[in-house]
């Protein structure tokens, strides 16, 4: 269970951050949580969809495995195997909090990641010698808080999907080396319903920014073969040992995130 705790110059002074060496820190994750301002990105890459979740109806989700607890996308050596990586992975182990006693936004970070050393001019230091963030952990602060940002947007287009009638279960079933599995809780556009909308509510989604979700969502369906695709991968690379061709770095992944409000390619 993840230990998340302020980063604050009281507890992390005179430390630093030693950024991800791979991905299996995900690799039990069969789905990811993702945001309008990557939708587009998510979906030519994996499957799309809604899953139940506590404090609201349905929230959106990149799919990246048909079976629980194995997520696909991650090879047996870590490596990612996708062309996009989710900003939930990209902040990892990074997320945001708030202070019990100011209720303000906080940057948090999980204490039991194993990744945080004492500064050695090598890993990234969490503080600058001002005593401020330094800039590498600035822009992690800025990246996340733009996610934020993003998700309350996402939020509010997919409770007016939801309202509209136009999310319903997606009874499916995914083939993978020859075996068929069904695959459970994960819900979908109705796009009979999305067409049959009336011009009042077809109007009242599309003001709420939800109508290239729901698109966006019903063309990733389309990706069910990735999982077949990736299977394949992932059984050549525990026979061979070998590591695939090299995608994108942990590095340049994040450097994306630097100096740049909010940005998903």
């Amino acid at each position: 269970m993840a230990s998340l705790v302020p980063v604050s110059a009281s507890r992390h002074a005179g430390k630093a951050w030693r950024r991800p060496a791979s991905f299996a820190f995900a690799s039990a994750q069969a789905v990811v949580p993702i945001v309008a301002a990557e939708f587009a990105k998510v979906a030519v890459a994996m499957p799309t969809g809604f899953i139940e979740q506590a404090g609201l109806h349905v929230a959106a989700i990149g799919v990246m495995s048909p079976a629980p607890g194995r997520n696909l996308f991650v090879g047996p050596a870590g490596q990612w195997l996708g062309a996009y990586v989710p900003a939930a992975f990209r902040s990892y182990p990074f997320s945001l909090g708030r202070v019990e006693v100011t209720g303000e936004v906080a940057l948090c970070i999980d204490e039991d990641c194993g990744m945080i050393v004492e500064a050695d001019g090598v890993a990234e230091d969490f503080f600058n010698a001002d005593g401020g963030y330094s800039s590498t952990i600035k822009s992690m602060f800025d990246f996340l808080l733009a996610v934020e940002h993003s998700r309350a947007i996402t939020a509010m287009a997919v409770t007016a999907l939801a309202d509209a009638g136009l999310i319903e279960p997606w009874p499916l079933q995914v083939t993978i080396g020859g075996e068929v599995t069904p695959v459970r809780g994960l819900f979908r556009i109705n796009e009979g319903a999305l067409n049959a909308l009336d011009d009042a509510a077809f109007v009242k989604i599309r003001k709420a920014g939800a109508l290239p979700l729901a698109y966006m969502q019903l063309l990733s369906m389309g990706r069910m073969s990735v999982f077949e695709q990736l299977n394949t991968v992932q059984q050549q690379l525990a026979q061979a040992h070998q590591q695939p061709p090299k995608i994108s770095s942990l590095d340049e992944i994040f450097s994306r995130a630097k100096n740049e409000t909010l940005r998903f390619n």
